[in-house]
């Protein structure tokens, strides 16, 4: 005599639910295994071709107003950067930069802001910049500070930037980075020089610091 097994259809909805579920785990664990080997080759690459971060030096400087009133300060200041990209197989993005003076850790000037743009290989591109300070208050130390490097004869400045860039490798462009750059600059300023007499300008190249 023959067994006949008879299963109930939940028993054979139970096995399909199980079939299922193992088809997900399957398609799931082949995504998971793509991306994460997509992913470990862009690190790869990124490491063997490690950017080395822009450099940057102020090629001039003219300073058209530094007047001091009490504790406010109106400033005028040109400036031209030098930006060059050192890497021979990346290029940048620049989405944001933004720059500014600061004199004895004080910002002098409001931010003035770069448009975006884009740094090829090995390039260079010569950024000019308006810094205008419209009545910005000052600690009253300053005062005594610029009387200082009047008598001195040296006024010594710092002309910072910042922003966001991306690295650009083959067609792989990475996430944003935060950067920042100091340059210093010394000027003449003699007491033959007056504050309200424009302009101190100064020529000679610095090299600038840069942090990413």
């Amino acid at each position: 005599m023959s067994q006949i097994t008879i299963k109930s259809p939940k028993h054979c909805a139970t096995k399909q639910v199980l079939r299922i579920e193992r088809n997900y785990k399957k398609i799931f664990f082949a995504f998971t295994t793509f991306f994460t080997t997509i992913l470990l080759l862009i690190l790869l690459i990124y490491f063997i071709l490690k950017p080395t971060k822009p450099q940057f030096s102020l090629q001039e400087l003219d300073i058209y107003q530094l007047n001091l009133s009490g504790p406010i300060l109106n400033s005028s200041i040109q400036l031209t950067l030098l930006s060059k990209n050192p890497n021979q197989k990346v290029s940048i993005y620049y989405d944001e930069f933004q720059v500014y003076a600061t004199y004895k850790n004080q910002q002098i000037t409001s931010d003035s802001f770069v448009p975006p743009f884009y740094q090829g290989q090995q390039e260079s591109n010569l950024l000019s910049s308006l810094l205008i300070g419209n009545g910005l208050p000052v600690a009253p130390s300053i005062g005594y500070e610029l009387s200082h490097d009047q008598l001195s004869g040296r006024l010594s400045l710092n002309l910072k930037a910042n922003g966001k860039l991306r690295w650009k490798i083959g067609t792989w462009v990475s996430g944003r980075y935060r950067f920042n750059v100091n340059c210093v600059s010394i000027l003449a300023f003699g007491i033959g020089n007056s504050m309200n007499a424009p302009p101190l300008a100064s020529k000679q190249g610095a090299l600038c610091s840069t942090t990413i």
